[in-house]
């Protein structure tokens, strides 16, 4: 009985547990290996959404634009800034004070200027000018003027940052906006005259 005891002590003596210096090396490996796979697919990630961000930001001041030029009846502006990177809403406010009509940046909880995140811009921009005698206007400041009729400039803005990009449209007639995954050549200007036909 007391030899089978110590022959247990020396097995429980000889037998190991842990890990080698191999084994340890090879999860650290692979764990950098998952790690960099996935800080990648992140970055593109990140990348997408900021674009994406910036798209549903213009297409919501859009649509903002119109209602409020309906609401109010008065022309509301949408100055995209290229200095700057970004885009504002403007509307001609009447200045108490002075009793002068003046061009107001509109800041609120439902609209606010927007400066673009790094990496993301304006890749293409085409607006309709209202009157065609006059030639397009200064790559410094373009704007989309929304009417209290409901109208505004046809216009086509693409945002991107050169892998990802977002199109929104916006209808001459109706003013209303809509958005498109993709580059603007995919996307049509519709006009309608209705003095033809």
């Amino acid at each position: 009985m007391e030899l089978q005891r110590q022959n247990l002590k020396v097995k429980f003596k000889t037998k190991r547990y842990g890990f080698t210096l191999l084994e340890v090396l090879v999860v650290v490996v692979i764990i950098s290996l998952l790690a960099g796979l996935g800080g990648g697919i992140y970055k593109g990630t990140y990348k997408r959404i900021l674009v994406e961000k910036a798209a549903r930001n213009f297409l919501l001041t859009a649509k903002y634009a119109r209602i409020m030029a309906i609401e109010q009846q008065r022309q509301y502006e949408i100055q995209l800034d290229m200095t700057n990177n970004g885009f504002l809403l403007t509307t001609m406010q009447l200045n108490e004070e002075s009793g002068q009509a003046e061009q107001v940046i509109v800041h609120n909880s439902y609209c606010k200027p927007v400066e673009f995140e790094s990496g993301v811009s304006f890749e293409d921009i085409q607006i309709t000018p209202i009157d065609l005698e006059v030639s397009a206007e200064t790559e410094e400041e373009q704007t989309i003027i929304f009417s209290p009729n409901g109208t505004a400039q046809s216009s086509v803005i693409q945002i991107g940052d050169g892998k990802t990009h977002y199109t929104i449209s916006i209808n001459a007639a109706t003013g209303m906006t809509k958005i498109y995954s993709g580059t603007a050549e995919n996307v049509k200007v519709y006009t309608f005259d209705l003095d033809m036909e």
